[in-house]
């Protein structure tokens, strides 16, 4: 019975893994088949009589990839640094100090990173081109960190809930300042909340396309998945291209993931602190 059970929890996986994986299988096979199998009678064959990498060649020789991509690692990295900078000072003092309506405070964060994208792009988009920062990287940084803080926020505090207090105060004890304290005992212990908050934060920024569509209109300073979407003409949608595209942005974002997947598990099951 025990092995019965074993066996179908491990059939179980594998078609969840299948199913999970089947999608990014589809647009790999599309980025490699040749154009005229595309479409057709060979549109749903996965073995066809000609593949190619035409199209990942045409992504960055037909079209400014290489900028998109400079764009949105440099607008992601930035906003996950300041995120992380901000949101760990102030998540500290939430865990530590006791004041009147933190709880409520803390709600009040978690509301405004779910708060609709739509019902804010006219007040941002009115206040990027009253400054000047439309077609800028802060243009996006800005709005960015304005969705990615509070959950940045909200995460790291219970990070910081977990670590003992009688660390600080034997800190204290030893003649540590509190600066001393926090980057040299309370980082260190808190590195899996940082890791998991900082792969969130920057995924989010990576993909993120309706703020990079309204404010960043020109063409050299649009990120990857805007930059994605003006592939297509008037007439043409060039499928191939598309989907090597996607699969070239796709690929360094699961590195990340897979070379921290030890940091992202334990920040997001054991909090900072092993018992």
């Amino acid at each position: 019975m025990a092995k019965k059970s074993g066996l179908l929890f491990y059939v179980g996986i594998t078609i969840f893994i299948a199913a999970v994986m089947f999608p990014f299988f589809w647009v790999f096979l599309a980025s490699v088949k040749e154009t005229e199998y595309l479409y057709g009678p060979h549109a749903f064959d996965v073995i066809v009589p000609g593949y190619t990498l035409d199209n990942y060649v045409s992504v960055f020789v037909n079209h400014p990839f290489g900028r998109y991509l400079l764009n949105s690692l440099t607008v992601a990295g930035l906003t996950m640094l300041y995120s992380l900078f901000v949101a760990s000072f102030a998540a500290y003092a939430i865990a530590r100090l006791q004041f009147f309506g933190k709880t409520f405070f803390l709600g009040v964060l978690l509301a405004v990173s779910m708060f609709p994208q739509i019902a804010t792009i006219s007040p941002i988009f009115l206040f990027m081109q009253a400054t000047g920062l439309r077609n800028t990287y802060l243009g996006l940084i800005i709005p960015y960190t304005t969705f990615a803080l509070p959950l940045s926020i909200w995460y790291m505090t219970t990070f910081f809930q977990k670590i003992p207090y009688e660390l600080e105060e034997a800190a204290k004890v030893d003649g540590a300042s509190i600066m001393q304290t926090f980057r040299k005992i309370l980082l260190p212990l808190a590195a899996p909340g940082l890791f998991t908050t900082a792969i969130i934060v920057f995924v989010d920024a990576w993909h993120e396309f309706f703020f990079s569509l309204t404010i960043n209109t020109k063409e050299s300073m649009m990120t990857v998945p805007v930059g994605i979407a003006m592939f297509q003409g008037e007439f043409t949608f060039p499928w191939g291209e598309i989907s090597a595209a996607t699969i070239t942005v796709t690929v360094p974002v699961a590195i990340l993931v897979l070379l921290f997947q030890r940091q992202i598990v334990s920040g997001l099951t054991s909090g900072a602190v092993k018992e």
